[in-house]
């Protein structure tokens, strides 16, 4: 019986032992690479469904389950794609230790679905793989393209809210806030044709730039608004020193608006151009100008439906590459010029792009919303049709919302998503 006894207890110590020596092989076997975690301004991204109200700013945390291998964490292997054009978000990527931080180097575009990415190329210490993961989220708020430096939306406020662009308003008169074109639009500025004015200092940063992008969303009010004899006044609806910077207004017939802005040639002289629009437009294949490569003709109808009472999305974009200057209307292309087309001696063929030109005491840095430049410029005081103190002048009569400036240019593809999400 001693003797059964004391081979069973052998073989109990040989069966200890085996099991801590495979406990110690599998102590020695390389970890698995899993994702604990993984959120994106703080919003979980392993959920059921997408996160859609992500901040722009927003970084995107991932927690492992081991430490991470550094010189695999890089862009080749952990990307994020804006989903409408499948462009490469440029990220700052920090690991520490199971902890991987991903930081968009600038801030994303609202409105935006985005795809991100971690490839098997992405290991950890162990030199084991990750499984190829992809997840998707939306960034709040309705579409548009990175890179605004100004944009005024006008809730309750007439400042400027990306804040790369920040001086506040010099001056608000006779400005009220109101039910914009939609619920999602909120609140929008009213001009009431007088006296109302919006001024921004330092403004000629807005445009001294080589690409160019304005947007904004604009409905007049014709009801009462006439001149000094009575017939229909038109509407100098934003002017930064009018023609020696950029200014927008709406014809008093409501055939037609324009763009006047200066623009930089290479000698670094300076000189003005007009986007001019009118009813039944033609361009160079038609009678145009010859460097008017291509305008809609529409009727006077067709004109009044968007500048007459109604609510417009304007954008107007210029690519010093391509020397081309493009105008929109709800996110449709209207007219468009090329400076390569114009004569041979121009000066505008070497244009650069724009540039502030104004002195005083004609015109100051200041944008002016609601009349052609601000009240601190004495250029056509003396008009019945351009002095600031006229009740019958040229001013903006109707609402403004959703301004916004690019130093970039934005696609047709951008232009019309962002009139879809805002309409």
């Amino acid at each position: 019986m001693k003797k059964i006894y004391t081979t069973f207890k052998y073989m109990l110590m040989l069966t200890l032992v085996a099991f801590m020596v495979q406990a110690c092989d599998n102590d020695s076997d390389p970890v698995d690479l899993n994702i604990v975690s993984i959120t994106v301004g703080g919003l979980d991204l392993n959920g059921a469904t997408s996160p859609t109200d992500v901040p722009s700013d927003a970084s995107i945390i991932i927690t492992f389950n081991s430490d991470i291998k550094t010189e695999t964490a890089t862009s080749a292997n952990i990307t994020l794609v804006q989903d409408y054009d499948q462009e490469n978000i440029e990220l700052n990527i920090v690991v520490d230790g199971p902890m991987l931080t991903v930081t968009p180097v600038s801030p994303l575009g609202s409105g935006t679905l985005y795809t991100f990415a971690l490839s098997a190329g992405l290991l950890n210490n162990d030199d084991q793989p990750l499984a190829s993961t992809n997840r998707a989220f939306t960034t709040v708020g309705t579409f548009s393209p990175a890179g605004m430096i100004a944009n005024w939306t006008f809730e309750d406020t007439a400042e400027d809210i990306v804040g790369s662009f920040d001086p506040p308003a010099s001056a608000i008169v006779d400005i009220t806030y109101v039910d914009s074109r939609n619920e999602a639009a909120g609140k929008a500025a009213s001009f009431n044709g007088n006296t109302s004015i919006i001024e921004i200092p330092g403004a000629d940063a807005l445009i001294n730039t080589s690409d160019f992008t304005i947007s904004f969303w604009m409905r007049t009010n014709s009801e009462g608004h006439v001149d000094a004899d009575g017939n229909p006044a038109g509407h100098f609806v934003m002017g930064l020193g009018a023609f020696f910077g950029l200014q927008f207004e709406v014809f008093g017939g409501y055939n037609g608006a324009k763009f006047a802005i200066q623009y930089e040639f290479a000698d670094g002289t300076t000189g003005a151009e007009d986007m001019w629009f009118p009813v039944e437009a033609q361009d160079n294949t038609n009678g145009g100008w010859q460097g008017w490569d291509f305008a809609k003709s529409i009727t006077q109808e067709q004109m009044e439906g968007y500048l007459k009472d109604s609510w417009t999305q304007i954008t107007y974009t210029y690519e010093a590459s391509s020397k081309r200057g493009i105008l929109y209307y709800d996110g449709e292309l209207m007219k468009s010029f090329d400076f390569d087309l114009w004569p041979d001696d121009a000066a505008k063929k070497t244009t650069v792009g724009l540039k502030y030109a104004g002195a005083e005491p004609d015109v100051v840095n200041e944008l002016a919303l609601g009349f052609i430049h601000s009240r601190a410029g004495t250029m056509w005081d003396d008009t019945p049709w351009g002095g600031y103190d006229n009740a019958t002048a040229n001013h903006f009569k109707g609402q403004l919302d959703d301004i916004k400036f690019y130093h970039k240019v934005l696609t047709a593809t951008e232009i019309q998503l962002m009139y879809a999400s805002e309409n």
